[in-house]
C-alpha cells in the first residue's frame, strides 16, 4: 500500500479515536461536575475519592491511539476506531450511592453530636437553676435568722432587767442568833474570831444576858460599868465600834461586835480570850 495512502488512514483513525477520547473526557467532566454540585459539603477526603474516580473511569474509557511517526508507527485498524465506544454510568453511580452513603452516616453522626450538646446543655441549665434556687433558699433562711435574733434582741432590751436580789438572811433574837449575825458582820469587816470563841466569853462574861451590867468591880468604882453580853465599858464600845451597827451599848450585836473588834486589836481575836479582858 503508497506510503501516503497509510499516512491518510493513519491520520482518519487518529481523528475519530480523539473525538471519541474527548466526548469520553466531556462525559467524565459532566457527571463529576454534577456530583460535585451535589456534594459540596463533603470533606477534602470524600472529594479527593470522587476525583478519584472519575479520573479512573475517564481511563477506563479512553481508547489508546498511538501517533503516527513515518514508517514504523503503530496503526489503529479502522473497525477498532470506527466501533463506538461504550461508556458506563454504573461506575458513576456506584461512587454516587457511596458518596450518598457517607453524607447519611455523616448527617446521623453529627445529628447525634447535635442532640449530645443539646443534653448537656440543658443539663448545664437545669444545674445552675437548682444551684441559684439553694442560693435563693439559703438567702432567705439567713434574713429569716437575722430577722428573728434581732425581734428577739429587741424584745429584750424592752423587757424589764430583773435584778437578781439576794434573799435576806433573818437571824432568831436570841444568843444564837446574835451571835451569826455578829460574825457575818465581823467577816465584812475582817474581824476574826469563831462561833465557839464568842459563845465562850459571853457566858462567862454575861451568861448571855444581854442586858447585864457589872456595878461592883474597879471600872464601876470609876463610873465606867461594863454592860452587855461581853462586858464592855463605853469609852471601849464607842472607840472600837463597828459601822453598821447600833451605838446602842445594850444592842447584842453592836456589843459583841466592838468587844470582838477591841480583842482583834489587843490579843488578836476573842478566840484567844479566856478571862477577864
Amino acid at each position: 500500500m503508497p506510503a501516503n495512502f497509510r499516512s491518510l488512514r493513519h491520520s482518519r483513525a487518529l481523528t475519530k479515536a480523539t473525538e471519541f477520547l474527548h466526548q469520553g473526557r466531556t462525559l467524565t467532566r459532566t457527571k463529576t461536575d454534577e456530583l460535585v454540585r451535589r456534594g459540596r459539603t463533603l470533606s477534602r477526603v470524600q472529594k479527593a475519592a470522587v476525583a478519584g474516580t472519575a479520573t479512573l473511569a475517564a481511563a477506563a474509557i479512553a481508547v489508546p491511539v498511538a501517533v503516527a511517526g513515518g514508517e514504523g508507527a503503530t496503526s489503529v485498524s479502522a473497525d477498532a476506531v470506527a466501533a463506538p465506544v461504550q461508556v458506563g454510568s454504573q461506575p458513576v453511580e456506584d461512587v454516587k450511592a457511596a458518596v450518598t452513603d457517607q453524607l447519611a452516616g455523616e448527617s446521623v453522626k453529627i445529628q447525634a453530636i447535635e442532640a449530645k450538646k443539646q443534653a448537656a446543655a440543658k443539663q448545664q441549665a437545669a444545674k445552675r437553676k437548682a444551684e441559684a434556687a439553694a442560693k435563693r433558699k439559703a438567702e432567705a433562711a439567713r434574713k429569716a435568722e437575722a430577722a428573728r435574733k434581732a425581734k428577739a434582741a429587741s424584745r429584750s432590751a424592752q423587757r424589764p432587767q430583773m435584778r437578781t436580789v439576794a434573799a435576806a438572811t433573818t437571824y432568831g433574837n436570841n444568843l444564837n442568833g446574835w451571835i451569826r449575825q455578829s460574825l457575818a458582820i465581823m467577816k465584812q469587816h475582817n474581824i476574826p474570831g469563831s462561833y465557839s470563841g464568842l459563845h465562850r466569853n459571853i457566858m462567862r462574861e454575861s451568861s448571855g444576858n444581854p442586858k447585864a451590867i457589872n456595878l461592883w468591880d474597879i471600872n464601876a468604882r470609876n463610873g465606867i460599868p461594863s454592860k452587855g453580853l461581853l462586858q464592855v465599858i463605853d469609852p471601849t464600845f464607842r472607840a472600837y465600834h463597828v459601822p453598821g451597827t447600833s451605838w446602842n451599848i445594850y444592842d447584842p450585836v453592836a456589843n459583841i461586835t466592838a468587844a470582838c473588834n477591841y480583842a482583834a486589836h489587843r490579843y488578836g481575836s476573842m478566840d484567844n480570850v479566856n478571862s477577864a479582858y
